[in-house]
């Protein structure tokens, strides 16, 4: 816990004010998951993804979406070599562990596509080779608001199944952009950060992860949440298999940090919103009335929480 500690105290002096943001990002890493970073431009998505990245000695890789890029750009290409008179597979950014997906909604829902495979699978297909990513393998994305931008293309519902949390910036605090004034006057801290983790410390924990208890109680309670956001009058689409799983495996990596061998169900309640509000889909009555997270907390109050913490096994 002593690196967590290290590497949380190195990113909260470059991204100020953004502690729990710093702990999702933890989170999804050891479960297995994927970021989705949204905010308006300018604060912060890209320097917090970059810093992450620092703290890990991993590969890291960073695509610059532009509605130019190809699906060859991010998965690789197999092309001819004149000097070897043979033809030789290039592999693509994706190939990596940390993965800087910037500005995501600028690309073409075709070259959006090519992630699929990989975030889901682990593996990329380049002109029919199939090509293992090892673990671990994080996408950290970035994008604006898709309503404030001209250009840009809305992910489609694959795609958002994908990522574990959606997380909205937001504008820092006042007192919170001061400290930015101050520590980025005459300095960039970013240099300073060293990596804290191995590859192996990774794979390693992500497999302790696992071994969280969940006990009978909290698995009702969770499945409760999921089953609510299927039945809610107004939600067309609720939350997939997919995303229930998301949910458990996030709760068994928060307890983790927090120094637990089991999930509480203040663990699912937390992390709750950021994983269900970008996979919900509202009806055309629904999205009139209320937004996506609106509902996720309307669903939160009315599934009552149960007061045991559980730690018998399910």
């Amino acid at each position: 816990m002593d690196k967590f500690k290290q590497a949380k105290t190195d990113l909260n002096g470059i991204i100020f004010g953004k502690e729990e943001v710093i702990d999702l990002l933890f989170i999804a890493l050891l479960a297995q998951g994927h970021v989705l970073l949204e905010s308006v431009p300018g604060t912060g998505k890209t320097k917090l993804a970059k810093s992450f990245a620092k703290v890990f000695d991993g590969k890291f890789s960073r695509i610059q979406f532009t509605p130019d890029v190809l699906p060859s750009d991010v998965t690789g290409i197999r092309y001819f070599n004149p000097k070897t008179q043979a033809f030789e597979l290039r592999v693509g950014p994706v190939v990596t562990n940390i993965l800087l997906a910037d500005e995501i909604n600028r690309a073409t829902p075709k070259t959006q596509s090519s992630l699929l495979e990989v975030m889901e699978e682990y593996q990329t297909t380049i002109d029919g080779e199939t090509v293992k990513v090892e673990a671990p393998f994080l996408v950290i994305a970035t994008q604006n608001p898709v309503e404030s931008n001209y250009g840009t293309f809305p992910l489609p519902e694959a795609q958002l199944d994908r990522f574990l949390f959606k997380i909205d910036l937001g504008y820092p605090s006042k007192e919170e952009e001061k400290r930015i004034l101050h520590t980025y006057r005459t300095n960039d801290p970013m240099e300073s950060v060293f990596s804290s983790f191995s590859v192996e410390d990774i794979i390693m924990l992500q497999d302790e992860i696992r071994q969280i208890t969940i006990s009978n109680v909290v698995t009702d309670y969770l499945l409760a949440l999921v089953q609510q956001s299927r039945i809610h009058a107004g939600i067309e689409l609720g939350i997939s298999p997919r995303g229930t799983l998301a949910l458990m495996r996030a709760a068994q990596a928060r307890a983790f940090l927090q120094n637990r061998d089991y999930v509480s169900p203040e663990d699912v309640k937390v992390l709750t919103p950021y994983v269900f509000e970008h996979r919900l889909i509202l009806s055309m009555e629904g999205s009139i009335k209320t937004t996506a997270l609106e509902v996720v907390n309307e669903i939160i109050t009315n599934v009552a929480v149960p007061i045991e913490a559980g730690v018998d096994q399910a």
